[in-house]
C-alpha cells in the first residue's frame, strides 16, 4: 500500500525566477520498487501469454524468441520469484512507513472517494463545472492499487497450483488444476488490458505523469490532479514525519517484527518454488543425455527405402506406438504438438498422429514419404528433431504398417 510521503518543496532561488516548484512524491526506495515490479510484471505477461496463445503466429514468435516454451517457461517462474520477493518488500516497507513514520494510509478507500466520483459524473455530464478535490490518490487511483493487491493475491494461488499439481492434490481435488489453469489465464489478460487501456490512458497518455520516475511533481500538477493534498501542504496541516529520537524509540520495536515476518514470508516464496522439485511434467520418460544431432542441412535416409516385408516387420518387434514411439514423441516433440497442438499436430495419441495438423497426416501407415512428421524431419534444423538414428527407426516402423501396439 503506497502512502503519503514527506512533501518537500523546493523553492526557486530569487535569481531564477522561471523554475517550478516541485514537490516530493514517491522516494528512491518506492522508485526501484515500482521499476522492479513493472519489470517482473512485463516478463510475466509476454512469457505468460505467448504460452496461452501459443498456437497463434504472435505467441510462436515470442516462444522462438526465448527458444522453447520450455525456455518462456523458466522466464515466467524466474519473473513470479522476482515479483514474488517484489511483494514481501513492499509488505515490509508498508508496515514501517504506518508503524514507525505513521504516514496516513492514504491509499485507503473513504467515504470522499465516492463523493469525488459522483463530483466527476456531474462534471462529464456538463451539471458542474470542476471535478472532484482529490487528495494524495484519487479513488482510480486507489481502485488500480487494490486491484493490483488482488491480482497478485489469485495469480500466487493459482500459479502454486500449477507449478506444483502434486501437492495441491494431495489436500484438493484434481479439478482445482485446470480450474486454476482458466483462473491463471483470464486474471492474466485482465490484468494486461487494465494496463494497457486504464493505467497507461491515465498515467502516460492523458497527462505524462513523471514523478514515479522522476520522484518529482510540478505545482501545476499539483493544482491540476491532487488540489486538496496541496492546499494541505500550503496551509502547513499536511503530515510532518516524527522527530528523530521517535523514530528511534518506534525502530526498536518494529525492527525484530519485521525480521520475524520477513523471514516467515521468506520461507514462503522459498517453499513456493521448492516444495514440489519433481513435477508430472518431469516424470515422463527421459531423453538422450547426449549433445542431440541438429544436422545444419537435410538429416540422410536410408535411399532407397526399404520394401514393405513381413520380415521388415517382424525386425521392427517391439517398435510400436505404445512400446516406443509415444514416449519418443512426448520428449521430442510434447512441448509444442502436445496439449498446445501447435498448427493443428497433437501427437499425444495414436490416432491424433494419425490424423495430423493442417499441413496434412503426419502419419501414413507403409508410406513415409507421405508422412509430413517424415518430411520435417528429412530437412533438418526442427526445434524437435530427430537424429539420425531415431528417424531412421521411425521411417521403419511406418513402413512395418505404423503398428499401434
Amino acid at each position: 500500500m503506497d502512502d503519503t510521503l514527506s512533501m518537500e518543496t523546493q523553492q526557486p532561488q530569487s535569481e531564477v525566477v522561471s523554475q517550478p516548484v516541485t514537490f516530493t512524491r514517491f522516494d528512491l526506495s518506492q522508485r526501484i520498487e515500482h521499476l522492479v515490479f513493472l519489470t517482473a510484471f512485463s516478463l510475466l505477461a509476454i512469457t505468460g501469454l505467448a504460452q496461452k496463445y501459443a498456437e497463434t503466429s504472435l505467441g510462436l514468435v515470442v516462444l522462438q524468441f526465448f527458444g522453447s516454451i520450455q525456455g518462456a517457461r523458466t522466464v515466467h517462474h524466474i519473473a513470479a520469484f522476482i515479483m514474488m520477493w517484489s511483494s514481501v518488500y513492499h509488505v515490509v516497507s508498508v508496515m514501517y512507513r504506518i508503524y514507525v513514520l505513521r504516514t496516513p494510509w492514504s491509499m485507503m478507500p473513504v467515504v470522499d472517494d465516492f463523493k469525488h466520483l459522483v463530483q466527476d459524473l456531474r462534471y462529464y455530464l456538463g451539471l458542474s463545472k470542476h471535478r472532484g478535490y482529490y487528495g494524495r490518490y484519487n479513488y482510480a487511483e486507489k481502485m488500480e492499487y487494490l486491484a493490483v493487491v488482488w491480482g497478485t493475491i489469485i495469480m500466487g494461488l493459482t500459479g502454486f497450483m500449477m507449478w506444483n499439481p502434486i501437492t495441491t492434490t494431495q489436500y484438493l481435488p484434481g479439478e482445482v488444476i485446470p480450474a486454476a489453469k482458466a483462473a491463471h489465464g483470464a486474471e492474466a489478460v485482465l490484468a494486461v488490458l487494465a494496463i494497457i487501456i486504464w493505467h497507461m490512458y491515465h498515467v502516460h497518455i492523458k497527462r505524462f505523469n513523471k514523478s514515479m520516475f522522476t520522484g518529482q511533481i510540478t505545482r501545476e500538477e499539483m493544482e491540476e490532479e491532487h488540489p486538496a493534498e496541496l492546499k494541505q501542504i500550503e496551509s502547513g496541516a499536511a503530515w510532518q514525519p516524527p522527530s528523530q529520537d521517535e523514530i528511534r524509540k518506534r525502530q526498536r520495536i518494529f525492527i525484530p517484527v519485521a525480521v520475524v515476518v520477513t523471514i516467515v514470508l521468506s520461507l514462503g516464496v522459498i517453499g513456493f518454488v521448492t516444495v514440489e522439485p519433481q513435477t508430472a511434467i518431469t516424470t515422463i520418460p527421459k531423453g538422450e543425455t547426449v549433445a542431440v544431432f541438429v544436422p545444419v542441412t537435410p538429416t540422410p535416409r536410408p535411399t532407397p527405402l526399404p520394401t514393405p516385408t513381413p520380415e521388415l516387420a517382424a525386425g521392427v518387434g517391439a517398435d510400436t506406438w505404445e512400446g516406443s514411439f509415444s514416449a519418443l514423441f512426448q520428449n521430442r516433440c510434447g512441448s509444442c504438438h502436445g496439449r498446445t497442438a501447435v498448427g493443428g499436430l497433437n501427437l499425444g495419441t495414436y490416432e491424433n498422429a494419425l490424423k495430423g495438423g493442417a499441413s496434412g497426416p503426419a502419419i501414413v501407415p507403409g508410406d513415409p514419404d507421405a508422412s509430413v512428421l517424415v518430411q520435417i524431419q528429412s530437412a533438418g534444423g526442427h526445434p524437435g528433431q530427430l537424429t539420425i538414428d531415431e528417424l531412421e527407426q521411425v521411417i521403419a516402423w511406418i513402413l512395418a504398417g505404423a503398428p499401434e501396439r
